[in-house]
């Protein structure tokens, strides 16, 4: 199971129409807006993967979504595969996913059976914006061989009650895609059910491979435990404004290995083992959240819930964020992990943004927006990992602020980060690196559409500096010299000067984060930049678009 994480300005729908008013749903539309963005790509042009000269190349450089199973690694948000530890990669065949406007979501591997939540980011109506939302799921059964497409998981206009025990609950129809994006999915091999967190809509369970998508009635807000013989008259609904409840806003889910059902909400995590389930086969449920101490969640909003195996029990990790409505006492952000079912919880890497868990044996990898963190001893102390370095490519540079977005293990022991700046995969368990880019050299052997016969290439182009961070300008040097990269706007005018001094001869790169001389980001639009070596220059043009 694997999260989806990173948007801001593409989905500013979430914000007008679930999240109005006090500062919590700000600041929680804000979080939404990041975790939308890596997989949002309707404002680039699709790119096909790469092998350029003999090196692999992946899709995407912002590597939200990835998923291990043996050695094979899936990456997205396009579905590339390496089985080789990144000697070659290859791509999914799926037409409902290229030549789309579908991205990766969420991932989930079982065997041979492979689940793809899809998503993309859709117009708002008032043109201002868009909005994240469903765009279904691709189910495989012979291990990413083929692909079969499942509509998204809506309600009809007319489903507006739920079934719970002898309850008939008042519910609030999902019935369009947009503001349902499938945060997170979970395929149980024991049973054959799918579950998946879908923000507005919720937590569904689907029984019958897709076909279908039953309503998961969770807790109000107003209590911690709900049960099936009991009586109950709350709504259905979504947070909206004043109306609804934040424990219906779905973002990850689990089925660990005692069949326990683990769903992340905005409201805390909620938890219903086997002891929960009725004979006819309802779910009793029990939300943990944050209560101030230490034993407790650090903050109520948990976004990403992983199963570290283990010799006894399984430890269950998550990403909890600060979900404070100014209220109460102030949550934080931090990891929140039970070694014991949810009868205790430990608080670990409190203050720390983070977004993904992977691990081997006792080792914790934990993806954060200040790089990788590393425990040896099952999340009792930490190291941290902010500087990226691949000692057989140098001139590869990895800024020092990179967020790792997320992480993961193969059965050989490699490790893998997938970041905002390209894939990085480590076999010294984070010494050293190998670094994994969309990367186009100059003057290329076999120039084509995708790898033009050209001096100089800046990529990614188009280029969003939020999404992107920066974008990097290549050239070749045939010895050593000073360069200096000059950026002009659409009227030629000069906004920013680059100088990168004794540079040694080779392809070399030099970074622009979309900012004039000022520090201000510049609008969209195009932009052309000179890069002066002293005896040669070569000119190129850059589109900017937020």
């Amino acid at each position: 199971m694997v999260n989806m994480f990173g948007v801001r300005s593409l989905v500013f729908g979430v914000a007008r129409d679930f999240l109005k008013g006090d500062a919590f749903r700000r600041r929680v539309c804000g979080f939404v807006l990041t975790l939308c963005l890596i997989a949002s790509t309707n404002v680039y042009a699709q790119m096909p993967v790469l092998d350029v000269a003999g090196v692999p190349t992946i899709v995407r450089n912002s590597t939200a979504n990835m998923h291990a199973q043996g050695d094979s690694l899936w990456v997205g948000s396009f579905l590339s595969l390496t089985t080789d530890g990144g000697n070659t990669w290859q791509i999914a065949n799926t037409d409902s996913l290229f030549d789309t406007r579908n991205s990766v979501f969420s991932i989930d591997i079982e065997g041979d059976v492979m689940w793809v939540g899809l998503g993309f980011t859709s117009t708002a109506a008032d043109g201002g914006g868009g909005e994240a939302s469903a765009g279904g799921f691709l189910v495989s059964t012979d291990g990413g061989q083929s692909f079969n497409y499942r509509f998204p998981q809506l309600d009809g206009s007319e489903e507006n009650t739920v079934m719970y025990g002898a309850n008939v609950l008042e519910a609030l129809p999902v019935i369009v895609p947009q503001q349902s994006p499938p945060f997170d999915i979970d395929y149980n091999p024991v049973t054959g059910e799918v579950w998946m967190a879908g923000w507005a809509s919720g937590i569904r369970r689907s029984a019958d491979g897709g076909a279908n998508w039953e309503r998961v009635v969770l807790p109000p807000d107003t209590t911690d435990r709900i049960h099936p013989d009991s009586t109950y008259s709350f709504v259905i609904e979504p947070r909206r404004g004043e109306l609804g409840w934040f424990n219906y806003l779905g973002f990850g889910v689990l089925v660990d290995e005692t069949q326990t059902v683990w769903a992340g909400t905005v409201a805390g995590v909620n938890r219903s083992t086997p002891d929960d389930v009725t004979p006819s086969g309802e779910r009793a449920w029990s939300r943990f959240g944050f209560d101030g101490t230490t034993n407790a969640l650090t903050g109520n909003w948990v976004i990403s819930i992983e199963e570290q195996p283990l010799p006894v029990r399984n430890a269950i990790w998550m990403a909890t964020w600060d979900g404070s409505d100014g209220r109460g006492p102030r949550q934080r952000f931090g990891v929140t992990v039970t070694r014991d079912g949810g009868e205790t919880f430990e608080q670990v890497l409190v203050d720390e943004r983070v977004f993904d868990f992977a691990f081997l044996d006792e080792k914790v990898f934990v993806a954060g927006e200040s790089g990788l963190f590393i425990s040896e001893d099952g999340g009792r102390s930490w190291t941290t990992v902010r500087d990226f370095f691949d000692p057989l490519q140098p001139d590869r540079i990895v800024p020092l602020d990179v967020e790792v977005l997320s992480v993961a293990t193969t059965a050989n022991g490699d490790l893998w980060a997938g970041t905002t700046d390209g894939v990085f995969k480590s076999t010294d368990e984070g010494n050293t690196w190998s670094i994994f880019r969309v990367e186009v050299p100059p003057n290329p052997e076999n120039p084509t559409e995708s790898i033009p016969d050209a001096e100089v290439f800046a990529y990614p182009n188009p280029f969003s500096p939020f999404i992107d961070r920066f974008t990097r300008i290549r050239y070749e040097l045939e010895e050593s010299r000073n360069v200096t990269i000059q950026i002009f706007d659409y009227g030629m005018n000069l906004i920013r000067e680059l100088s990168e001094p004794s540079l040694s001869a080779g392809v070399r790169e030099s970074i622009w984060d979309g900012t004039d001389s000022s520090g201000l980001r510049v609008a969209n639009g195009t932009y052309f930049y000179l890069v002066d070596t002293g005896r040669r220059s070569f000119r190129g043009k850059i589109l900017v678009i937020e």
